[in-house]
Formats: structure tokens, sequence, C-alpha cells
């Protein structure tokens, strides 16, 4: 076959991919007719992706790019696996999303039950925690925690996780500040996992059930979960070896693992088509649909930019600029909000010009030592300059 032919049919199964997604995907839009598949698009984001997998960055990975309620790229590259050998990465792959975790269940979930009127954000966490006021943390609110303000150390020592849930649980709550609330940004796994537990005592239910039938099902997110089931599994990218066995399906970061999977700060498990329906709910100002998760003034509150101490801003739950945004790019707008995940994801969201891109990768696979977060900024940055004149006339 020569290239012009490899050329077409790799045009011809984008565009199916595409046309299937209009329906699978569940934007609320009509599919994408093929000639206004963006192929300038598709050939530079594939560049970017097969160089950076030439110089072992990632094994492979999937972009999931949405616009005025279209997708308008959807495409997976290079391998899911390498080791022992290698397998294809698919659109469907199952990912484990690391800190995407924290805005898309925890943050979520918190904002749900602020609507509620179960929860304010200027709560004091020991309001509903009282064991966790232990050491002056008495006056560290939910809004602290979910900015990364309330003074907590980053992460806690592994050996504080190896005696149990419940007695790691009596150990974060036992922990010092190393810094006022509200005096400095310290990106805290700790904090979100005190978010993640107040969920867990407002509602009585593990923050499992509750993001899931509250976040996840409302939005048919139907392969989005954490402790993913054997049919998810048999699709999951693995990381790198645990104990010597290949980490598939199973969460990698090691706290969260010692928790039973679930935990505020990671353990989620995702497809990008999965990720679309949640991204296109945030650009649609909380609803989906006729779904609505949050309604126009909690989605406000919680996308609304916070100068942190010092320098950077974020959202409730959200990066927004800070030393952390790497993998956002530079071109998107002051209203963009999203998150990166240590194991190689990130999705950014844009509500001024109507745009989302979703990055997954498992980077980790399979020796612990990629790296993507340039990658995926790229991309974002290769999206912009790519759209059409149509849709940027639309920003």
């Amino acid at each position: 076959m020569g290239l012009y032919s490899i050329h077409v049919m790799r045009l011809l199964f984008f565009t199916i991919g595409l046309i299937v997604l209009g329906d699978s995907a569940g934007l609320g839009a009509p599919p994408i007719p093929a000639s206004e598949v963006n192929t300038s698009l598709a050939g530079a984001i594939r560049e970017a992706v097969e160089a950076a997998i030439e110089e072992e960055k990632l094994p492979g990975c999937v972009v999931l790019v949405g616009a005025q309620g279209n997708v308008i790229h959807r495409e997976a590259y290079g391998n899911r696996r390498i080791e022992p050998q290698p397998e294809q990465m698919t659109a469907d792959t199952v990912f484990d999303l690391a800190s995407l975790t924290k805005p898309i269940a925890t943050a979520t979930s918190v904002m749900v039950l602020i609507e509620q009127g179960k929860l304010r954000v200027d709560d004091p966490a020991a309001k509903h925690l009282p064991e966790f006021s232990a050491n002056d943390k008495d006056t560290i609110t939910i809004e602290h925690l979910l900015l990364h303000t309330g003074g907590l150390i980053a992460d806690n020592p592994l050996a504080d996780y190896e005696d149990g849930r419940d007695q790691a649980i009596e150990n974060i709550y036992a922990l010092k500040p190393v810094a006022p609330p509200g005096d400095r940004f310290i990106y805290s796994d700790v904090g979100f996992i005190v978010l993640g537990l107040v969920v867990e005592k407002i509602t009585g239910h593990p923050l499992d059930e509750f993001a899931r039938e509250n976040v996840f099902e409302p939005l048919a997110m139907n392969e989005t979960t954490f402790r993913p089931s054997e049919a998810l599994r048999k699709r999951a990218a693995p990381a790198d070896k645990r104990n010597g066995e290949w980490l598939v399906g199973e969460v990698h970061d090691p706290r969260a693992a010692r928790l039973g999977g679930v935990a505020g700060h990671a353990g989620v498990f995702s497809t990008a088509d999965d990720l679309a329906k949640y991204a296109q709910a945030m650009l649609d100002r909380g609803r989906r649909a006729d779904r609505r998760l949050l309604s126009e003034e909690t989605w406000q509150q919680m996308t609304r930019p916070r100068d942190l101490p010092g320098r950077g801003r974020r959202g409730l739950g959200w990066d927004i600029q800070t030393g952390y945004s790497t993998n956002r790019g530079g071109k998107l707008s002051t209203a963009a909000f999203g998150h990166g995940g240590f194991t190689g994801t990130s999705l950014w969201m844009d509500p001024e010009k109507d745009l989302f891109v979703i990055f997954l990768s498992n980077r980790l696979h399979p020796d612990g030592k990629g790296s993507v977060n340039p990658l995926a900024g790229g991309i974002a940055d290769i999206v912009d300059e790519q759209r059409s004149p149509a849709e940027r006339s639309r920003d």
C-alpha cells in the first residue's frame, strides 16, 4: 500500500471515529460531518505526539478535543503497553486519572453538597470532622483545602498508612500545619484526603458512592469509577510495577492504594469519552442536555479565579495559573481552568473559547521515567492555532 493510500485510510478511520463519537460522547450535538474534520489539526497533533513517543516520553496516549459543542478531534496514538509485549492504544482505553480525581470527583462532590445547603465554603473542616481540629487546625476551612492554602503538608509519610485505613486517618487528624491557613499555597494531597472524608461524614456514604450517584451517573459517565471492574481493567493502560507486578486497573498513588483505592486526592479511572461528557457539562455552565450537575451560581463559585498568596490563581479544586500549569499551554484564555495528574493525564476547559482539551497517557509505563506535561500543553496550543476561522469567530 502506498503512502497516499495509507494517509487516506488514516483519515477515513479518524473521520469514522469522530462520527461515532457524535453519538457515544453524549454531547448533545449532531455527528460532525466529514467535511468539517480539520486534517491540519489532526496532522499537527499526530506529529507532536509521534515525536514525543520517539523520544520515549510516553508509550502512547489518547487526545480528545471539543469546541462549540462538537468533538473536533479524537484519536489514539502509539501503544498502551510496551512490556512484556506491545499492545496498541485504543480510544476507549481506561486510564488512572491520578490527581484529576481532585476536581472531578472530590471538589465536584463538595460543590454538590454546597448547593444542597449541607456545607459552606467558609465552614471549618473541623466543624464536620472534630478530630481534625487537633494541633491548631480548627480554623482551616473548606475553601482553604480546595485552594491548597490550608497550610497542610503536601504528603505525610507512607509509614502513616501502613496500619490500615482507620489508623491512617487518625494520623492525618494528628498532623501539625506547616503554615497558618491562608498564608501559603502548598499543593496538598492531604488536604484533598480530608475533603473526601468531609464528604463521607456529611453524607454517610463513601466518596466513591457519592461521586458515582451525584456526579458520574447524572452525566452518564458509565466508565468512570474508583476501583474499576474486571471488564474495565481489561482495557486499562498499565503503569509501572509495584512489588514486581504491573499495575493495571489498580491505583498508582501509594497512599490512595493503602486507603483501599478510594481517596479524595487520587483513585478515579476513566476514558476520554467519559471525560468529554464532564468537560462539556462544565463548558455549559454546570449542565448537560436536560441534566444539571451544578446550578450556574455554584458553577461560577467553583470556577471563579482566586489570587493565591504570593502568586498564581486557582478555582475551587481547579488549577488556573500556577507552577503546576505546564500542561495548560500558553494560548488558552484567562477564563480557562483545568488540572493534571501524575500518571500523565490532563483536562483543560476554556469557557471563553468554548473549548476543551483532554490528554490521557500512561507516561509511567514501563519504567516510571516518562514526561508529558510539555506535550499536553503544546497540544492545547496546537488546537488554538489550528482551529478554523469560523471556530475562532465564535470565541
